[in-house]
């Protein structure tokens, strides 16, 4: 209950403390364990959500319970559930519920993980999980990273990187980023960020496979030397967002050797499948990259905010951020110790590496491991119900967890297809059981499947495609 004076101290009693904690433990609880039987999609509109929570803030508080189950209801009830076994739209984030608690005690004990000297039990944490990500993607001994928001970031960061150990602070204006087409979208918005000229970021068409392909980028490097510009950097992908491809890193690790230019592979999504013996294979020379992105709030089942930018050389980090102005100095006293404030864009971070490591210690890598391949398994799956149908075309096989396919029945003219692929998107979406998103493949609509949720059976996945069937049978009149 509210209290008839306000607290200035913003301190709840031991015993309303503890009740607090224990009504959203429940919450979390009843989420997790009840998940797969609730809508997977869910909101509301900009109107209703103004009604609902548009207000000045209250010059007197209502207490914890009210605003809890106010939180409850109007922020965590309108809202889709990307951790729901059917969410198999984008990439999903299926965290765990240690994670979670981890999440709450970083959050509460509110370590300012900058700064060793504050905080040498999260330096420490952040080193160790770091090592263990490294040591997944095959980077050698001495190599290094830190804990960013997500994989945006981390691929900014690994660019800032290669952009101040080739120039400094000197001119880049002639240096030339290359990428597929396929590439996300976070490296063209990280050039602009760093301030690369559009025309300086070379986005090549993919091979057949959707893979950058190793002889065109071949011939733009040697285009853009003769033309007196610097080929700096290439940017592969361990795992599109669209279908899951992966570029054939070693081939380009070679070239990108040959002429002098920084790799980095976007490994936001796929690179935790080189957990896996499956995965490792398709991503064999990852472990030559200079620089990789992780995102363990994908594929290594965390909440968000939890991803990791991994760099060959741990210095070129530092070399690139580090600055320590007069009110720091107290905190920089040996080089023994790692200051992540130097190792990042952010000088105030939070402790996000303690979720993934409380995680791991909790469950041991082969829960991991076992979880990651089973989701390539559960993709394996959906094709085999898809090709099972003279009415489904697959697009692009399953690999690393991701299915692409149209809905072709007979007799619909190919001018309606991409129309029927969208449509069949939204009703299936809208109607709560699965959640999936569409995307473009060839100029064409597209139909998606993302299947890295553990959690996911291989019921859900045939249920899925049944659906789908029906809403596209009756959507073309058959």
């Amino acid at each position: 209950m509210p209290s008839d004076r306000p607290d200035p101290t913003l301190q709840l009693p031991p015993e309303e403390m503890r009740a607090l904690g224990y009504r959203v433990v429940d919450l979390l609880v009843d989420h997790f364990s009840g998940l797969a039987a609730l809508p997977v999609s869910g909101g509301a509109g900009r109107d209703e959500m103004e009604a609902r929570l548009r207000e000045e803030a209250p010059a007197e508080g209502v207490g914890w319970e009210a605003a809890l189950e106010r939180a409850r209801r109007d922020v965590f009830g309108p809202m889709s559930h990307i951790d729901h076994p059917r969410c198999f739209a984008y990439v999903p984030s299926p965290g765990n519920f240690v994670g979670a608690m981890a999440d709450a005690l970083a959050s509460g004990f509110n370590p300012f993980a900058g700064a060793w000297a504050v905080a040498s039990g999260a330096a420490e944490v952040e080193l160790v999980t770091v090592d263990w990500l490294r040591a997944i993607c095959g980077l050698p001994e001495g190599a290094g990273g830190a804990f960013v928001s997500g994989g945006s970031m981390a691929n900014l960061t690994a660019l800032a990187a290669a952009r101040h150990r080739r120039f400094g602070t000197g001119d880049f204006s002639r240096a030339v980023v290359y990428a597929s087409d396929q590439a996300h979208s976070s490296i063209v918005r990280g050039a602009r960020v760093l301030g690369f000229a559009p025309e300086r970021v070379r986005l090549l068409a993919p091979d057949e496979g959707l893979r950058l392909d190793p002889a065109a980028l071949q011939r733009a490097m040697d285009d853009e030397a003769a033309a007196g510009l610097v080929p700096f950097c290439v940017v592969a992908s361990a795992g599109t967002t669209n279908t899951g491809a992966v570029d054939p890193l070693a081939e380009i690790a070679a070239l990108c050797r040959a002429a002098g230019a920084w790799l980095h592979v976007d490994g936001a999504y796929g690179a935790a499948a080189a957990l896996t013996d499956r995965g490792r294979a398709l991503l064999a020379g990852l472990g030559d990259a200079d620089s990789v992105s992780m995102d363990p709030h994908k594929w290594l089942f965390q909440p968000i905010e939890c991803a990791a930018v991994l760099v060959r050389d741990a210095h070129a980090l530092r070399d690139a951020f580090r600055h320590v102005p007069e009110y720091l100095k107290d905190s920089d006293l040996s080089h023994e110790e790692v200051n992540f404030r130097d190792w990042g864009v952010q000088l105030t971070r939070g402790l996000r590496a303690l979720k993934l490591w409380m995680s791991i210690q909790t469950f041991g890598l082969d829960a991991f491991r076992a979880a990651v391949d089973r989701g390539i398994t559960l993709a394996e799956v959906a094709e085999a119900e898809l090709r099972a149908s003279p009415e489904w075309e697959v697009l692009t096989p399953a690999q690393l967890a991701i299915v692409t396919f149209r809905y072709r029945p007979a007799g619909v003219a190919d001018g309606e297809l991409d129309a029927l692929q969208r449509r069949i998107a939204a009703e299936t979406t809208r109607g709560g059981f699965a959640m999936l998103s569409t995307t473009e493949l060839g100029g064409r609509a597209a139909l998606r499947l993302c299947t890295i949720n553990p959690r996911t059976t291989d019921d859900d996945v045939r249920e899925t495609v049944s659906l789908m069937a029906r809403i596209g049978r009756e959507a073309s009149g058959r």
